[in-house]
């Protein structure tokens, strides 16, 4: 598998983090978002859409879409699993991943970033300040729902990462590259601290990536 992403991108980080927990290689291709490098005819080729993250596999097919590829994953290598068996766990670990993938950060993502900053002249305290409006309301409401659990363990739901826990610290990660103080979610931390000390995490890390900055 060759996986078409760039070291800093939220969606690149999420399916890094998958990769690594189904215990699956790839080859790293870095696509420069800052050098625009996502689009040019040759990448657009790849990916219609020209975002990042693009898996191909095999050569035969080139799948797009964080949660497209990472459901994908889950299918194809369903073991470790990244969803719980039981139909009612299923919904409730995706209802927090949706919190971040469909909630948080589609408007925190770079080219709405951009926009924000060539449009209207946003400087880089008032992006913090966007981000940290949408990044404090959904994890607000996922500290919510972590300190409702029960029976949750020492991750998003139970005591192995899941799907939630994948979307989860790639979020975290952004909302410490725009300044947001994580003290207010006590639960998130620790769940941020025991996926840190998950190999799979810290591979996927974007400090750690060969294109890192």
């Amino acid at each position: 598998m060759k996986l078409h992403n760039f070291w800093r991108s939220g969606t690149s980080h999420r399916t890094r983090i998958a990769l690594h927990l189904k215990g699956l290689s790839y080859e790293y291709l870095a696509v420069h978002l800052g050098k625009e490098a996502h689009l040019t005819e040759a990448f657009k080729a790849l990916n219609p859409q020209q975002l990042v993250p693009a898996l191909e596999v095999d050569g035969k097919q080139v799948l797009i879409q964080s949660p497209a590829i990472i459901e994908w994953l889950e299918e194809k290598y369903p073991t470790p699993a990244l969803l719980p068996a039981d139909a009612d766990a299923r919904a409730r670990v995706r209802a927090l991943a949706a919190i971040v993938g469909c909630d948080v950060h589609p408007i925190n993502n770079r080219r709405i970033l951009e926009y924000l900053r060539k449009s209207f002249g946003a400087d880089e305290a008032a992006v913090n300040a966007w981000c940290g409006t949408w990044i404090t309301a959904g994890f607000d409401a996922y500290e919510a729902l972590l300190a409702a659990d029960t029976r949750r363990g020492r991750f998003s739901f139970g005591d192995a990462p899941t799907l939630a826990d994948v979307y989860l610290i790639p979020q975290v990660e952004s909302a410490r590259r725009f300044r947001v103080d994580l003290a207010r979610w006590p639960l998130i931390s620790a769940v941020d601290k025991a996926c840190g000390e998950l190999e799979a995490f810290r591979l996927s890390e974007p400090a750690r990536q060969p294109d890192a900055a």
